[in-house]
């Protein structure tokens, strides 16, 4: 196809959105509405899944070893701990480190244990896959010198279950919400180009071939989809940086947070700007096609 040629159908594209005003106000309206809808969700379910990693994240299994383990029996069970499948890492905290972490947290009243510790020493161990903690835990339970492994049993495979499901359903949904934001913009297209049917019809009764007649509606719709879709990477752009200010603060030295505006709120623009661009010429491409047989 020739240089002068695609510069003809992109005027052509252009134009026809300016000489349809009304039918361009509406198709632009629906794809704004359905994108900042998609947009929102999204923002939100992206959210979620970070703070269900979060939670993941912060599992760890707290070994406490024998008092009858001396160091070198102590270096023997980290360096089996270690060599363990699943096992991403694993810190050592003294008896005097975890009364002290007590004293900092429940007051100076604890610090009468000094002259007698009754802790013992511990071992902090974190599985590779938060979801195979349980099962590190049973294998580390089964190693010599070690007292108690502790991980919070039973509520623990409660939350990851919870998780599971809550990020299956999130899924579904976004799946769902994008089939609709689909349906609904290629059907406000598909009017706007069946309402210009007989322009279709004159165009091949002069001998213009298939492709002719579909790029310039292809490109109208590739436009529709852009100009739909700068209000809502606006909005949620502006939206998400105001709440991100006001809810990030706040969360500060929690166990989660939320996503940091960039590049998190850049990547949303990008995927409602291409869902725009692609439904609209999607949706173009498939209208446009039923009215070619003249």
């Amino acid at each position: 196809m020739k240089f002068s040629t695609v510069g003809r159908h992109i005027r052509e594209s252009v134009k026809s959105i300016g000489r349809n005003g009304w039918m361009t106000f509406a198709s632009v309206s629906a794809v704004t509405v359905t994108l900042l809808l998609v947009g929102v969700f999204m923002v939100i379910m992206m959210n979620l899944n970070k703070v269900a990693d979060d939670l993941e994240n912060d599992v760890e299994i707290k070994v406490l070893i024998d008092l009858q383990a001396d160091a070198t029996a102590e270096e023997t069970l980290q360096q089996q701990i270690k060599g363990m499948t699943g096992v991403e890492s694993i810190k050592y905290s003294s008896k005097e480190h975890e009364l002290n972490g007590l004293i900092k947290d429940f007051g100076d009243d604890l610090s009468l244990f000094k002259q007698s510790n009754p802790l013992r020493n511990v071992l902090y161990v974190k599985a590779e896959n938060p979801q195979q903690t349980a099962k590190v835990a049973k294998k580390i339970d089964a190693l010599d010198n070690t007292y108690e492994v502790l991980y919070g049993k039973g509520k623990i495979e409660k939350l990851f279950h919870f998780l599971n499901i809550s990020r299956n359903v999130g899924i579904v949904l976004i799946i769902a919400l994008l089939l609709t934001a689909t349906f609904l913009i290629s059907n406000t297209i598909k009017i706007t180009i069946t309402a210009r049917r007989k322009e279709i019809e004159i165009m091949k009764l002069v001998g213009a071939t298939n492709w002719f007649v579909r790029i310039p509606f292809v490109l109208e719709g590739m436009w529709l989809g852009l100009l739909g879709s700068i209000i809502p990477m606006t909005a949620v752009s502006i939206l998400y940086a105001q709440l991100h200010k006001a809810v990030a603060p706040r969360l500060q030295g929690e166990i989660f947070q939320i996503l940091d505006v960039m590049p998190f709120i850049f990547e949303i623009d990008l995927l409602i700007l291409l869902m725009g661009v692609v439904i609209g010429v999607w949706g173009s491409f498939m209208s446009v096609r039923k009215f070619l047989k003249v």
